[in-house]
């Protein structure tokens, strides 16, 4: 059996398009986005839609899908337009260019990565109800909050420690408050 090398094949990534008519612009939505791209519009996500220990679904949607259009297409946003996301998501959606990009992209494709962003999610969420997750939260946490201790400790006054317990002795008819 004759064996193909891979460099012999001449692959390369997919970069086709699709192009779409929004208000007689062109848009031209990727076919295909790369994984490290994929990595990054899923974390991204899942940082901006965290609300403590959980995700807020409403803006994971949001996102999700903001970081679609950022990542699929050659619109381009300035700074100030992005500085308001919710706003840019209510405009592209309550004008149809969301779902038209949508639509654009191969349902495979965005069936995957959203499985992958849910996925991704709920393994988050079960690793911090471990043991380990629980660690590994105080050890992510200790140093800030230890910096915020170490900012007590240097504003810490003696006098105006002093003043309040003197404050609450006499509040209390001048007996100690031990």
């Amino acid at each position: 059996m004759a064996k193909t090398t891979y460099a012999s094949m001449k692959l390369k990534v997919n970069t086709e398009t699709k192009e779409i008519d929004v208000n007689g612009s062109k848009i031209e939505v990727l076919q295909y986005l790369p994984i490290d791209d994929k990595y990054t519009l899923l974390n991204v996500t899942l940082q901006k839609a965290k609300e403590g220990a959980i995700y807020n679904p409403l803006k994971k949607d949001m996102f999700f899908h903001l970081h679609l259009v950022y990542m699929y297409t050659d619109l381009v946003f300035t700074d100030k337009q992005r500085e308001d996301e919710s706003k840019l998501y209510d405009t592209l959606v309550s004008n149809g260019v969301l779902d038209k990009i949508i639509e654009a992209i191969p349902e495979s494709e965005f069936n995957l990565l959203y499985s992958y962003l849910n996925d991704q999610e709920q393994e988050i969420l079960k690793f911090r109800n471990t043991v380990g997750g629980a660690i590994s939260e105080v050890i992510q946490n200790l140093p800030i909050q230890a910096e915020q201790m170490q900012k007590i400790v240097d504003n810490f006054d003696p006098q105006k420690f002093q003043n309040v317990l003197d404050f609450a002795k006499a509040a209390n008819g001048g007996r100690d408050i031990q």
